[in-house]
C-alpha cells in the first residue's frame, strides 16, 4: 500500500515480580495512525488483489464505530479506490453527523447504505451479494472485519523471528483472522492463545479453515457478556493499564485480552518463568464512540 507505515516494537509490561512471568505488548496499533494494528495487516494483500483484479471500488460491511469501516475508508482513500460501507442499522443515518468512525469514513470518501439489521445478517448469502452487485455495479468486496485468506496472509506477517523467544502467543479474536495468521507463523514451541470479544464456540470452527496446527486454544471467559459489552471493572483496569505502562487499550478487543491475561496469570495458570507476548490489534479510534455510551449510562470513561 502506499502510504508509510511504522514497525512495530515490543514493550514490557509493568507487573509484580512475585507473579514469577514476563509480559510484553507488540505494539501493533502504533504502525499506523488511521489503519493500525490488524487492520493494516488484513487489508494490506486484499487491496492489492484488488489492484491487480483492476477493480476500483471497494464494498465492505460493519457497524456504527466498526474500526474497519474506518480503515477500508482511510486506506482505499490512500491507495485510489473508491469505497461502499454496508452499515447495520437504519436509524445511524439520521444520526451521522454524531458518530466520529462514521464521520471519519465519509469524509475519507466512503458512500454508506444503512440496512436494518435483520437484513445486515444476510450479507453473506449470494441473493444479498447480487443485489449489492445490481446496485453498486462492479466492486471488490472485503468481508465484515476484512478476515479471508488474504488478510490471514497478512496477518502470518506480524510475528518476527525476534518474538521466537515467547512461549505464549495471546491476540484478542473478533473474526478470527489475526489469530489465525499468528498460528500460521507461530513457532512449535509456542502457544497461542485467542481471547474472544463475541460469546459462542462458533470460532474455532471459523479459524480452522484457516490452519493445521493444533497448538492454539480459545479463553472464552473474558467477553464480559459479548461484543462491545463493558462494565465498570473493566474500564477501571484499562485506565490503570494505561496510567501504569502508558499503553492505550480499547474497550472492545485488547482491553479485554490483557484483562484476561492479567487474571489467568493470577490464577496461576502460566507457569514460573513464562514469557507471553500480547498483541496490540489497535482499534483506540472506538475508544470515544464508547465513552458516548458510558456516560449515557452514568459510568466512568475510558482515559
Amino acid at each position: 500500500m502506499n502510504f508509510k507505515v511504522e514497525n512495530s516494537v515490543n514493550q514490557q509490561v509493568v507487573i509484580p515480580k512475585s507473579w514469577g512471568v514476563e509480559l510484553y505488548v507488540k505494539r501493533e496499533d502504533k504502525i499506523h495512525l488511521f489503519v493500525s494494528g490488524n487492520k493494516y495487516r488484513k487489508l494490506k494483500y486484499n487491496l492489492l488483489e484488488a489492484k491487480n483484479k483492476g477493480h476500483d471500488t471497494l464494498l465492505t460491511f460493519g457497524g456504527a464505530f466498526s474500526n474497519h469501516i474506518a480503515a477500508v475508508a482511510y486506506a482505499g482513500k490512500m491507495y485510489g479506490f473508491k469505497t461502499i460501507g454496508i452499515i447495520r442499522g437504519e436509524e445511524l443515518k439520521s444520526n451521522l453527523h454524531k458518530n466520529k468512525t462514521l464521520s471519519f469514513a465519509n469524509s475519507n470518501g466512503m458512500q454508506f447504505e444503512f440496512v436494518t439489521r435483520e437484513l445486515y445478517r444476510n450479507k453473506t448469502s449470494d441473493d444479498f451479494k447480487k443485489h449489492l452487485s445490481e446496485f453498486f455495479g462492479d466492486f471488490y468486496l472485503i468481508p465484515e472485519g476484512g478476515t479471508n485468506h488474504l488478510a490471514v496472509k497478512g496477518c502470518e506477517e506480524i510475528l518476527t523471528q525476534a518474538d521466537k523467544e515467547f512461549d505464549y502467543v495471546c491476540s484478542a479474536v473478533g473474526t478470527g483472522g489475526t489469530i489465525s495468521g499468528l498460528i500460521n507463523c507461530s513457532k512449535p514451541s509456542q502457544q497461542v492463545l485467542g481471547f474472544p470479544a463475541l460469546k459462542g464456540d462458533f470460532l474455532k470452527e471459523d479459524i480452522s479453515k484457516f490452519v493445521t496446527k493444533t497448538n492454539w486454544d480459545l479463553i472464552t471467559n473474558y467477553h464480559f457478556g459479548g461484543y462491545a459489552k463493558i462494565n465498570q471493572e473493566l474500564v477501571a483496569f484499562i485506565n490503570k493499564f494505561k496510567t501504569d505502562n502508558a499503553i492505550p487499550l480499547d474497550p472492545v478487543y485488547t482491553g479485554k485480552m490483557l484483562f484476561g491475561i492479567f487474571d489467568l496469570i493470577k490464577k496461576g495458570f502460566f507457569k514460573r518463568g513464562t514469557k507471553i507476548l500480547a498483541i496490540h490489534t489497535g482499534g483506540l479510534q472506538g475508544i470515544e464512540g464508547m465513552n458516548l455510551v458510558l456516560k449515557k449510562k452514568g459510568l466512568p470513561i475510558i482515559k
